[in-house]
């Protein structure tokens, strides 16, 4: 990794994962491979920005320690960069347990638990068809029509602007979060970061 840490995928220790790391990695990792309209490829730093909000917006209650776990959501990424799901699906189970141990790996390094709570998991799995629509429809060609088939209709966050942004910018936002959200300390990033 940039920060000097080396990360095993077969067996991802928490004590490796740093913020930095995921957000340096996340901005610089484009969704929908690149296919968006923008100045700027759309990263998946964003879009969990992005995921973080909508799910917020699903449910106003949300405590923060989940709402820092929908940030995370797309965290193993950084490593792995982002596939898309029919890719992930012929790939099959081992791609699911480097993706799964990276995960537990990320959680238990910021305080969170190595498997969330059911309820927890599936509103982040709606809020990220949320944000996969606007994206879409937004940024990668989708009409309304054919983006309801896949994602389904949100109920929420049609109101939601995307523009795809710089690397650095998709950072800033990405750990700015972080650290409103409550993220560790011991994971912040340095200055320069």
């Amino acid at each position: 990794m940039l920060s000097g840490r080396r990360l095993d995928l077969l067996d991802p220790s928490p004590f490796d994962v740093e913020i930095e790391d995921i957000a340096h990695g996340l901005s610089r990792v484009a969704r929908w491979n690149g296919q968006t309209s923008g100045e700027w490829a759309y990263s998946v730093a964003q879009h969990s920005v992005l995921v973080e909000r909508i799910a917020g917006l699903l449910d106003r209650d949300l405590p923060q320690r989940w709402r820092l776990a929908a940030l995370l959501h797309d965290a193993p990424e950084y490593v792995i960069g982002d596939m898309i799901t029919p890719f992930k699906a012929i790939i099959g189970a081992g791609y699911k347990t480097i993706e799964a141990g990276l995960m537990r790996a990320v959680h238990l390094r910021v305080g969170l638990p190595a498997e969330l709570p059911a309820t927890v998991t599936r509103l982040i799995k709606r809020a990220d068809r949320v944000a996969a629509y606007l994206e879409a429809t937004q940024l990668a060609g989708f009409d309304e029509v054919e983006a309801r088939r896949f994602f389904g209709t949100p109920r929420i966050g049609r109101d939601i602007a995307i523009e795809p942004v710089r690397p650095d910018e998709a950072k800033r936002r990405y750990v700015e979060r972080f650290r409103v959200l409550g993220g560790p300390v011991g994971c912040a990033p340095s200055p320069q970061g």
